[in-house]
């Protein structure tokens, strides 16, 4: 695998102030999380201060847990609260009460280069599924009912501004059935979503 600036970066001993800060945050939208053990690879991946997200706020759950970077699980929970769960309760009529998630960390290259994925540095959710309040389920797929397609494409537009990568159905074959967010470091903040 091809390395990133990020895989040879040195991995401080004491949490950084922005980790710290990162966590406090999270825990004011109630989400629930551990601290994990560091992930690095002799490939390139690397992972210094993960956490084990149990809980995206006190009412919306992620299953199973995920192993990821702090930043992306803040930004996974603020858009639950704020895009995922308005536009199931517009869409529906229900409460969102649960994520389920497809890859969160996980060391490889992105599919079909040499590249390291963000997945290689807990950067990125692959999403597979939204569960609602009255039992609705709402899978991500190439051809979904009506209803659900009209969720679907509301959350993917929206994920493209608080995430630097959004790709879904139709972007390849290789996300035909989850919807993959990361906070790839683009130049000058820009984004990619497709």
């Amino acid at each position: 695998m091809l390395p990133d600036i990020r895989s040879h970066a040195e991995s401080p001993e004491v949490m950084p102030p922005e980790e710290m800060a990162c966590r406090a945050r999270l825990k004011t939208l109630g989400a629930e999380f551990e601290d994990a053990a560091p992930q690095a690879s002799k490939d390139g991946c690397a992972l210094p201060f993960p956490i084990k997200l149990e809980r995206l706020s006190k009412t919306v759950d992620i299953e199973p847990d995920a192993t990821i970077n702090c930043a992306a699980a803040e930004a996974s929970a603020r858009f639950a609260e704020s895009v995922v769960a308005p536009t199931a309760k517009a869409t529906f009529g229900e409460e969102l009460t649960m994520i389920s998630q497809a890859s969160a960390y996980v060391c490889r290259p992105r599919n079909g280069t040499r590249k390291l994925s963000e997945h290689a540095f807990g950067n990125a959710l692959d999403i597979a599924r939204f569960t609602l309040s009255k039992g609705t389920t709402i899978d991500v797929e190439p051809a979904p009912p009506e209803k659900a397609a009209k969720f679907l494409a509301a959350v993917r537009k929206a994920a493209c501004g608080p995430f630097k990568t959004v790709l879904g159905p139709g972007s390849d074959a290789d996300h035909d059935r989850h919807l993959h967010l990361d906070l790839a470091p683009r130049r000058n903040g820009g984004t990619f979503c497709q």
